[in-house]
């Protein structure tokens, strides 16, 4: 209801307020264009004053007595000396002493030849050949062209110099050059202090003068062309008149921006504008108090409820004189109840389920070791004396003590005693292996500190030795390196070997089986490899900014690399950790 009739109400005053302002304006523009029409013939006036005193004074100087002795001479055959070109400054420069903006004045002989200045140079060296038939055609008449060719900042005039005792046969030609600055108007045309834009065009479309250098050639030419008295430029519109010189045929334009022009209207669309702003405002104030009673409470309960989608629930405490409203609240606070009871069912039931699928994979590694180091017991019984038995039996109470998982014992270790348990596991290995048997075991002393799962590493370094050292002739080794990725909070742990490597099948098959969440062949690649990747999975699945992942990289007869790639949130990074190598 408010918008509906907010919307009527600016629509009516819309209308009203577009018909009156187009009248008033229209009615302003009409009478504007008269008084322009006026500034362009005052303008007008203006510029061929200048032309006209240009044109009085050249003809001073080509009716001189001395300039027509000294041109009757050449015509006769008789070319001016020295001496008597030093004499012409004085007589030509007259035209610059009383004309404003005169750069040169130039006197050329009949043949063309350039008597003044003092050098040699051709008529035909600065204007065109079509020009000088002109002038000569004109019979001493000056002729403006506009913009001289060889200096874009002047405009150039000529005249043909009659010779008067000779019965007014062609004698020579006068060349004058004016400064473009001259034609431009830098102060208002009007008094009242709008500056128009002034554009002053030749009889080849060329821009002499202009107060506006935006304005371009083509936009004079389409205006030529157009019988509108208004034109559109950069988006605002502006009235054109046009005035014609009767001496150089140059057209002026004027234009005046309609802005200007209907400024005066400007009190009546102030008015216009008050008085909707007040009736706006007037009837939005009686509108919000009429519907404050119902919206208030529907309001609150839409801002309840935008919580919840945020996962906030929260019964609503609003109490409200409508039935419908209370109706809505106590429906809305029975759903909040309902569904934070189910969501801490569902809740707990997950945190159940996720925590006894890793008491199982922790379990599941212990027996699976168990079998590999009795195994090298069995081989080590047949060869090692009392004495090296019953120091490799105290070595695996040490590592079956560090595999127990009970009720009170830590399911995360640090770093140092994660690789200090390898390192226990590698010594027994050695035992079954002997001099076959070498590794490597590089870390930081800033990472020893970092909290991980136990028994995370040490299925990678059995998979090293029984599927690769074992399966390799000669001696090979294990490396185990630590170190920190482009990512701080992300720690990465190389277990390789030189082994006898997979070929490029069975990796994509171990690959593939690890992305879809299932545990690759136990005959192939040992089951510890899909149980650290399921464990990594649930431990680390709350980690926020990092990720956890393996990568295994093989080749026949090369050796195998597996990158295990674990966020560091869980525990951090501290210092005073030891440095392993062998």
């Amino acid at each position: 209801m408010l918008f509906g009739f907010l919307l009527v109400m600016i629509i009516i005053l819309t209308v009203v307020g577009i018909v009156t302002f187009d009248s008033v304006s229209t009615l302003l523009k009409n009478k504007a264009e008269v008084h322009i029409q006026q500034t362009a013939v005052q303008a007008n006036g203006r510029l061929e004053g200048i032309l006209e005193q240009i044109d009085s004074l050249t003809t001073l100087v080509s009716t001189d007595s001395y300039v027509q002795s000294l041109l009757l001479k050449e015509q006769n055959g008789h070319p001016a000396t020295f001496t008597e070109r030093q004499a012409l400054p004085p007589i030509m420069n007259i035209v610059q002493t009383y004309a404003d903006g005169v750069k040169s004045v130039e006197l050329y002989s009949f043949d063309r030849r350039r008597i003044f200045p003092l050098d040699e140079a051709k008529l035909e060296d600065k204007i065109s050949e079509e020009r000088i038939d002109r002038a000569t055609a004109e019979k001493g008449g000056i002729i403006w062209f506009g913009i001289d060719p060889s200096d874009s900042n002047s405009v150039l005039a000529i005249r043909r110099i009659s010779l008067i005792d000779n019965n007014f046969s062609p004698g020579g030609y006068l060349l004058a050059r004016i400064n473009r600055d001259v034609f431009t108007f830098q102060e208002p045309l009007s008094g009242e202090g709008e500056r128009e834009t002034m554009l002053l065009v030749g009889n080849d479309g060329q821009i002499i003068a202009s107060n506006d250098p935006s304005i371009t050639e083509a936009d004079t030419a389409e205006w030529s062309e157009t019988e509108s008295q208004t034109v559109n430029i950069d988006d605002q519109s502006y009235v054109l008149v046009r005035q014609q010189s009767e001496v150089t045929e140059w057209t002026l334009f004027i234009l005046t921006p309609i802005s200007a022009i209907t400024k005066g209207i400007s009190v009546l669309r102030t008015a216009i504008v008050v008085s909707a702003g007040i009736g706006t405002i007037l009837f939005i104030l009686l509108s919000l108090l009429l519907s404050t009673i119902i919206t208030r409470p529907v309001f609150k309960l839409i801002k309840t409820m935008r919580g919840a989608r945020l996962g906030v629930l929260k019964p609503t405490d609003v109490v409200s004189s409508t039935i419908e409203i209370n109706e809505l609240n106590r429906t809305y606070n029975q759903m909040v109840d309902n569904i934070n009871e189910l969501i801490r069912l569902v809740y707990e039931k997950e945190l159940l389920q996720s925590r006894t699928e890793l008491k199982a994979l922790q379990a599941q590694i212990n027996p699976h070791f168990l079998f590999n180091t009795l195994e090298a017991l069995y081989w080590s019984l047949q060869e090692k004396s009392e004495d090296e038995l019953a120091e490799f039996v105290v070595a695996m109470s040490d590592l079956f003590r560090y595999t127990i998982v009970g009720p009170n014992k830590d399911e995360w270790v640090s770093l140092n005693d994660e690789l200090e348990h390898i390192e226990r596991y590698l010594l027994i290995m050695k035992m079954r292996f002997g001099e076959r048997l070498n590794w490597n075991i590089r870390t930081e002393a800033e990472y020893g500190s970092a909290m991980l799962p136990k028994l995370l590493i040490q299925p990678f370094v059995e998979n090293a030795i029984l599927h690769g050292v074992e399966n390799k002739v000669g001696d090979g080794t294990v490396t185990v390196s630590v170190m920190r990725t482009n990512n701080d909070n992300e720690l990465e742990i190389t277990v390789e070997d030189n082994g006898a490597g997979m070929d490029q099948a069975t990796l994509r098959s171990i690959t593939e089986s690890l992305e879809q969440g299932q545990a690759p062949s136990a005959r192939k690649s040992g089951m510890g490899i899909g149980n650290v990747y399921r464990r990594i999975k649930l431990y680390y699945a709350d980690e926020a900014g990092a990720q956890s992942r393996i990568s295994i990289h093989s080749k026949v007869g090369e050796g195998t690399s597996v990158i295990l790639t674990i966020p560091t949130g869980a525990g951090g990074l501290y210092e005073n950790a030891n440095d392993y190598d062998r």
